[in-house]
């Protein structure tokens, strides 16, 4: 027996919509045993109060509860599910269900989509953005790479990481104890988070040699190339979900990656479909503002906007580009792309069929 990779992208009505993956469950297209990670967008804002991001997680639980017949604790223990808020411009909110498929098929000549998947364990809020999450996150990518059976980090392609935020409950339950959290600034928290993860992931492919604390946010000289990292106030630890291609998987599907070097690089998606050659399956990616205030020497103003914050811009800029690009707003582009990629850029993987 062989382990098969299978990618299922399903459009959504609205954050509760689980009409599509109740279905495919329902027909016998997905076996709900067989799903490790759900990744999706919904139309939230992306930011510290974007609530849909928790209430299409839970939806998608009680959904799969009900088809395992388990309760929700132990969804959270099988299913990583990573929702990014935020589907700005024509970006079009759906789910990605990745399934891990037992088969008698003969393993593929070539290496093939596998994934893997890791857990850290709950954060304290003054871990968050600091080194014990840069150190747990380092750890559980290492372990869901070795789950996934990848022979290293060049065969690795994407690493998709939902982290925890700051609330000012959060914060205060931490000084109610002496301690202290690393802003107080629970919009800041979501970058820091988001940053310390992304190193994290960049220390365990060995793209850097050490990830210092004072280094999250600050110096940009360091990040990975595969990381991909979205905050949520709905978890306290991070849940990673690591894509590449693996010998002794079968199937038809495989992944890979390139770096858009700014906001506008449409030729590092052109790059990666002509390398792929087949069917788009699905499509991952990164935005951000440039933290210079500027695209190829023009000006933008997506830093000085104090009505919508730029995370927001980003996205819809990012999503406009690619969906040109590939031909489909179908696409997963989450904000905030700290040590993700060069500044200013990110990486952008896609999944296809052979």
């Amino acid at each position: 027996m062989t382990r098969r990779a299978r990618v299922l992208r399903l459009p959504t009505a609205g954050p509760q919509d689980t009409a599509p993956l109740a279905a495919a469950i329902a027909s016998g297209e997905i076996d709900a045993r067989t799903i490790v990670a759900i990744v999706g967008k919904t139309e939230g804002n992306g930011c510290v109060n974007d609530f849909t991001r928790g209430y299409a997680t839970l939806a998608l639980k009680l959904v799969l509860a009900e088809s395992l017949g388990c309760k929700l604790a132990e969804i959270e223990k099988r299913v990583a599910i990573v929702m990014s808020g935020g589907t700005e411009g024509g970006l079009s909110p759906h789910l990605i269900v990745f399934c891990r498929e037992t088969t008698a098929e003969a393993v593929a000549m070539e290496p093939r989509l596998a994934i893997g998947v890791g857990l850290t364990r709950a954060f304290k809020p003054e871990e968050i953005g600091r080194m014990a999450q840069i150190e747990e996150t380092a750890a559980a990518v290492t372990l869901a790479i070795a789950d996934a059976g990848i022979a290293g980090p060049s065969d690795v392609h994407f690493v998709q990481i939902k982290c925890p935020l700051l609330t000012k409950e959060r914060i205060e339950e931490a000084a109610r104890r002496g301690a202290t959290t690393a802003t107080e600034d629970t919009y800041h928290s979501m970058a820091l988070s988001r940053g310390a993860s992304a190193l994290g992931v960049a220390l365990a492919l060995g793209e850097i040699q050490s990830a210092p604390e004072a280094a999250v946010c600050k110096d940009w000289s360091l990040f990975s190339r595969l990381a991909s990292t979205s905050a949520g106030v709905e978890l306290l630890r991070n849940e990673i979900v690591v894509l590449g291609n693996a010998p002794g998987w079968s199937g038809d599907l495989v992944i890979d990656h390139d770096v858009m070097g700014d906001a506008i690089d449409a030729e590092a998606a052109r790059r990666v479909l002509a390398r792929l050659g087949g069917e788009t399956v699905a499509v991952l990616a990164k935005a951000e503002a440039s933290p210079t205030g500027e695209i190829r020497g023009r000006r933008h103003t997506m830093l000085d906007d104090s009505d919508i914050h730029s995370t927001r811009h980003a996205r819809a800029l990012v999503g406009g580009v690619l969906a040109g690009a590939i031909g489909d707003t179908m696409l997963y582009v989450s904000g905030g792309a700290e040590h993700q990629g060069p500044a200013g850029g990110g990486p952008i993987a896609i999944i296809g069929r052979v």
